[in-house]
């Protein structure tokens, strides 16, 4: 009862748990219940997230709780445990099962079970306009009657059914519970189950030939997951997504430039001058702290904007799960679980995200490789930084004509190696810390469907860019503000910067790197964004071209070329150009990742370990590179 009035905080007249199989819909019952009232927590003892919300009909609030999908109340993992115990120990007033009209054998299974334990149920039979495009006939009254529930045909993506639902879930609360069912009632025998949704579906379930008997679906499927033609086009979607990503925040990350850095912060500096601040307080709060918290909304937000609604676009036309199915064999031979290959994928616009994501493992040994091993996936932060590298050192190595061709393989070059990092490092780990069975691979693929875009914009935008940038912000302001003192304060007539960095020096050049290199990555573990605007920084700062109150201030020069002599001014060569590239593959995550993973599992041990063993394949990657260029030069 104290999870219960926990779940409810004495604000809902009625509790409602939702639950179905994965690839249900269910999902988007929730969002079309609940609309923008709703939002994400962990249930009382448990790490499992579970969404909430509110929902109002006949003058009373109902709380639902969107459970994890689900094939079965048997506790085989994390999620059907966490179902099983809500069901049985929390008494909602009220169960809605959402099943799937195409697929209701398998559906019923979990809607028998649920009966058995819990005495209100009502069942929402989505995707019934799919189940008619197939030539799929559900007689629902005969459903009704063979379950002893109220039944609520719907296709939820287009809202069809969700009113009729509102109102059956109000009348169903009110009334007096149907049949006493004991919390502690053990569920029927699986076999006895089968048999019985079998003998309903052969009821109540009839076929007919489909106005349009085209099987697009079942072609397009073949190309998807073919041996012959998966990995080619996932690498051309793969490269289609980064290029449209990096080419179509370019001009927007222009604009948020020169509004947030050439217009705002002159403007920002003159209003905080103008009330007698002291120079000092002028620099932390504007030239530091203003300025970082520009740049990565600048560097950031356009790339998050773009990727992240193309990500999601993928996932809400099922192309996601075929990714998955693809790569399972790859995870599986390293150790680790086939759904890795999603959050790899969402780890490309963030690793925060991309964390995050690996909630659809189940197991959580697995779950916690994925964590563990996604930041070789590049950001979006270390995009710029690699694109910039492999400009001005790369290219010019290349034939002429030939040098966007070379840099842009250099960056895919370091893209596919850190693939191959993950594969890597899930196999040390599942051998050493991470020991344990390797979990069977339940993969249900769901049938390619056309996007839902308002759905896509809510949780590409609201949950997934504004969530990570808020997250990116709060990290790197303070980092602004170190970014100042540390080329501001003096030691002994230089700045705090320069004993950091000649005290770095010796393990850079071990590395193939330098100690302006080393002290901008320690400086910038807020935010991957900062690292290239804060080496500018620095080298200008102990090159004593800048000196007062411009030091510490990071800045972007217009041209590319003034950055080549700059850093060839600095002692730059194409070795440290390369190293760097390799550093930005294997380095800690930001500390907004950090955080992230600690929230996830609850230990700094694992939260430890996502800092250390990228550094440690970096140190050792780039001393063996640059080892063997130094050999051959």
């Amino acid at each position: 009862m104290q999870t219960r009035m926990a779940l409810l905080g004495g604000k809902s007249d009625y509790l409602v748990a939702l639950i179905g199989n994965p690839n249900t819909g269910k999902s988007t019952v929730f969002n079309r219940l609940t609309g923008m009232r709703q939002h994400t927590g962990n249930w009382p003892g448990k790490t499992t997230a579970l969404a909430e919300g509110v929902f109002e009909e006949g003058g009373k609030t109902f709380k639902i709780v969107d459970l994890p999908g689900t094939y079965s109340l048997e506790a085989a993992d994390n999620d059907e445990q966490v179902v099983s115990e809500f069901l049985r120990s929390t008494e909602p007033d009220l169960t809605i099962v959402v099943a799937d009209a195409t697929a209701l054998e398998r559906n019923l299974l979990l809607c028998l079970q649920v009966m058995a334990i819990h005495g209100k149920v009502v069942v929402a039979l989505n995707l019934i306009d799919e189940a008619q495009s197939r030539g799929i006939k559900v007689d629902c009254e005969k459903l009704e009657a063979s379950l002893g529930l109220p039944v609520i045909p719907m296709a939820a993506r287009r809202g069809q059914g969700i009113g009729e639902l509102r109102r059956k879930a109000l009348e169903m609360a009110k009334a007096a519970p149907q049949r006493e069912v004991a919390p502690n009632a053990k569920l029927p025998d699986s076999e006895d189950l089968y048999l019985k949704a079998n003998r309903i579906v052969k009821e109540c379930v009839s076929s007919f030939a489909p106005r349009f008997g085209v099987d697009w679906r079942g072609g397009l499927d073949w190309l998807l997951t073919s041996r012959w033609t998966a990995f080619p086009i996932m690498f051309l979607i793969f490269a289609l997504v980064l290029w449209l990503t990096i080419q179509g925040a370019n001009y927007p990350s222009s604009l948020l430039d020169q509004l947030l850095v050439g217009w705002g912060h002159p403007q920002l500096k003159g209003l905080v001058d103008a009330t007698g601040a002291p120079a000092w307080l002028s620099g932390i709060l504007v030239d530091g702290m203003y300025l970082a918290g520009a740049w990565v909304i600048a560097v950031m937000l356009p790339p998050m904007a773009i990727f992240f609604p193309m990500f999601t676009l993928l996932e809400d036309l099922g192309y996601l799960p075929r990714v998955a199915f693809n790569m399972d064999g790859l995870f599986s031979r390293a150790g680790a679980h086939g759904k890795q290959a999603l959050t790899m994928a969402m780890g490309y616009g963030c690793n925060a995200a991309g964390v995050v994501a690996a909630r659809i493992i189940e197991s959580p040994r697995e779950r916690l490789v994925a964590i563990l091993t996604n930041n070789f996936a590049l950001c979006n932060g270390r995009w710029p930084t690699l694109i910039l590298l492999a400009s001005l050192f790369v290219a010019p190595l290349a034939p002429e004509g030939w040098g966007s061709l070379a840099s842009m393989g250099a960056v895919l070059a370091v893209a596919l190696l850190g693939v191959a990092l993950s594969l890597v490092s899930a196999w040390m780990l599942s051998k050493t810390l991470l020991k344990g069975e390797h979990c069977s691979f339940h993969l249900e693929i769901p049938p390619l469907r056309s996007p839902c875009l308002w759905q896509i914009i809510y949780t590409s935008l609201i949950d997934r860019t504004l969530f990570v940038l808020w997250r990116a912000v709060v990290f790197a302001v303070p980092a602004g503000a170190v970014i100042w003192l540390v080329a501001n304060v003096s030691i002994a007539d230089a700045p705090l910067a320069y004993w950091l960095v000649e005290g770095l020096s010796p393990l850079g050049w071990l590395m193939g790197l330098n100690g302006v290199i080393l002290l901008a990555y320690i400086i910038a573990v807020p935010a991957n964004e900062i690292v290239v605007p804060t080496i500018l920084m620095l080298t200008l700062t102990l090159s004593g071209a800048v000196a007062g109150n411009g030091s510490g201030m990071l800045f972007e020069p217009e041209e590319a070329g003034s950055v080549r002599a700059m850093l060839d001014a600095a002692g730059w060569t194409t070795l440290t150009a390369l190293s760097m590239m390799l550093f930005c593959l294997c380095h800690n995550p930001c500390s907004t990742t950090i955080y992230t993973i600690y929230k996830e599992t609850k230990s700094l041990r694992w939260a430890f370990w996502s800092a250390a063993m990228p550094l440690g394949f970096g140190l050792v990657l780039c001393t063996l590179f640059a080892l063997f260029w130094r050999l051959i030069a």
